[in-house]
């Protein structure tokens, strides 16, 4: 039995694998559906955001990199999308793109040549640090409205504002603002 071609996919596929394994990151194979691209999807955890889910599709001339950040905004979309096109200048190896229905992704591709464990360290790294340095900036510019919204129904009904927390700076400060005044005619 040979050893796999340098530069064919499927050694590429064991090299990626191995660094995988190397940095205790969870992942699975995938075949490749509706005529794509066979690979792995990589789950990256976080902070901000939890999880990312990063598919690593693994062609014959190279590695299509690709990750969900969020769905389509609801407001501010011009916005949103001069963020996105600030923060692609800072970025290695990935850019922000949109798909066919406005949702926000990460993207890129490495040459099968380029692919070796640091390689993938560092673009997985990249992807990592975007969508999780950037992710609340996402939700406060095209979600603001809903996080609002969200906020008040919680309160409405004593639920938990735990995960709502880093949005609190977004919240109408009009109840603290009438607590005020209440509290100098008290005092008057």
């Amino acid at each position: 039995m040979s050893s796999p071609e340098p530069g064919s996919a499927e050694r590429v596929q064991q090299v990626i694998e191995k660094a995988l394994q190397a940095s205790g990151l969870n992942y699975q194979r995938h075949a490749g559906a509706h005529g794509g691209l066979p690979g792995l999807i990589v789950e990256l955890p976080g902070e901000r955001k939890l999880k990312t889910n990063t598919i690593l599709s693994i062609g014959e001339h190279s590695v299509r990199v690709e990750a969900f950040v969020c769905r389509k905004p609801d407001e501010d979309h011009e916005r949103v999308y001069r963020f996105l096109l600030k923060r692609n200048r800072r970025l290695y190896g990935v850019a922000y793109t949109l798909d066919n229905v406005g949702d926000i992704y990460l993207v890129g591709r490495m040459s099968l040549a380029s692919v070796t464990p640091d390689e993938i360290d560092r673009v997985l790294g990249q992807v990592l640090e975007a969508v999780d340095s950037d992710f609340n900036t996402l939700l406060e510019l095209g979600f603001h409205s809903s996080i609002q919204k969200e906020w008040e129904w919680r309160v409405s009904r004593g639920e938990s504002l735990k995960n709502l927390q880093a949005f609190a700076h977004l919240i109408n400060d009009d109840e603290d603002h009438h607590e005020d005044e209440s509290d100098d005619a008290k005092r008057a």
